[in-house]
């Protein structure tokens, strides 16, 4: 952040917020796109390590701001208004060029109500999924931003339609993020694994709870299934568990298991099965092609608050886009050892499973080609430049 140049030398200042783990990797990889266009940009805000690691100065970590469901954010409330608090006073004390939110609804609309009202050019990078829960707010939303990048093609017209001035569907930055960088046998005998087996890959989620409410029934549902037919599990840990929570949960299991630290593309890659708590992880296996079990369970306020509010069919992404329900989808008191096992058996008989396969192919093409950081990066650049801040100095 400059404040000593004058206006006609500083370098364009951007402030960059998300509020979680998935938006941290995407701004990460949307500041290293800006940064090749233009190398004096200034960027600030609320991130994470891919953030800072990318060259954005994290004014506050988004770690304490975090949450699950609706309940759960009650006990972050706190911080969540301090860390508002801080952004909305370095805002409008920099006033910088452009404000680009990255998902996190709550926090970001009210950030860009305020940079609205005080003349500050306002990018939406994957927008609130308000089609999805109180469709109302999309006009709330048109009202405080001037360009919108929307990752899901159907946003694009929906967007348009409801007001907002510049609206374009850019891709979804997965496409070029889910690649794996190994053969099958390769990860596969990294971690004692045959390739030749046949391999489920479990995926109880990134946040404590979550993975404290699925992984009981994942590994019960994988002791049936081990009873069945020569089956190994692969268990991806995500960054944010500590690795003694899985060690624990699997260190009595009568068949094999192993933990994979970091490596969730390759892994995801090897698998020909994936059980998947609901959210990103959905599309990153759909990305894959790998037919999945999607599981989601709340606490019971938080479910029963979403009820009221969500207004979909579905709730893994992968069938959201395809419009059907193309793979499996157990909620609250379905997510049980016997209803994932039922819903494997029927996944992996194989004509089942080359038809869900193909469907997550056209899901992936409707997702868009490679190069979404790159296009976000050039609507950035063509609005600094509206706003005389756009060229290298």
């Amino acid at each position: 952040m400059t404040d000593q140049a004058s206006p006609e030398e500083r370098p364009a200042e951007v402030m960059l917020v998300c509020g979680e783990a998935s938006g941290d990797a995407r701004g990460a990889e949307l500041v290293r796109s800006l940064r090749q266009r233009n190398p004096t940009v200034e960027l600030f805000g609320m991130g994470g390590a891919g953030l800072r690691q990318a060259g954005m100065k994290v004014v506050h970590d988004f770690a304490k701001v975090s949450g699950v469901g609706l309940s759960e954010v009650l006990g972050s409330l706190r911080h969540v208004w301090l860390a508002y608090r801080l952004l909305r006073r370095l805002l409008l004390r920099t006033r910088p060029a452009l404000l680009i939110l990255i998902d996190f609804p709550e926090f970001n609309m009210r950030l860009a109500r305020l940079a609205r009202r005080h003349g500050i050019t306002v990018l939406y990078y994957i927008s609130p999924q308000v089609w999805a829960w109180r469709r109302y707010r999309i006009r709330q939303l048109a009202a405080c931003v001037d360009a919108m990048a929307v990752v899901f093609p159907f946003e694009e017209d929906l967007y348009k339609s409801s007001g907002v001035r510049t609206v374009h569907f850019v891709g979804h930055p997965l496409v070029d993020a889910v690649q794996p960088s190994r053969d099958r046998e390769t990860s596969l005998h990294g971690l004692g694994l045959e390739g030749a087996k046949l391999t489920v890959a479990i995926m109880p989620g990134s946040r404590h709870k979550e993975v404290a409410s699925l992984i009981g029934p994942m590994l019960e549902a994988a002791r049936g299934l081990a009873r069945e037919r020569e089956v190994q599990f692969v268990l991806i840990r995500a960054s944010t568990i500590e690795p003694g929570e899985l060690e624990q949960a699997v260190a009595e299991a009568p068949f094999t298991v192993r933990i994979a630290d970091g490596d969730a593309y390759n892994m995801l890659a090897a698998a020909d099965l994936v059980w998947v708590a609901s959210g990103t992880a959905t599309l990153e296996a759909g990305l894959l092609r790998k037919p999945m079990v999607i599981t989601y369970r709340l606490s019971p306020l938080s479910y029963w608050l979403g009820r009221l509010l969500i207004r979909v069919e579905h709730i893994g992404m992968v069938n959201i886009i395809a419009g059907e329900r193309v793979v499996p989808e157990l909620i609250q008191s379905e997510v049980t050892a016997e209803r994932i096992l039922a819903e494997t058996r029927r996944l992996l008989r194989p004509e089942v499973y080359r038809a869900v396969v193909a469907k997550l192919e056209a899901v992936r093409r409707r997702l868009g080609p490679p190069g979404a950081p790159g296009r976000v990066a050039d609507m950035a650049m063509r609005l600094l430049a509206r706003e005389g801040t756009g060229a290298p100095s």
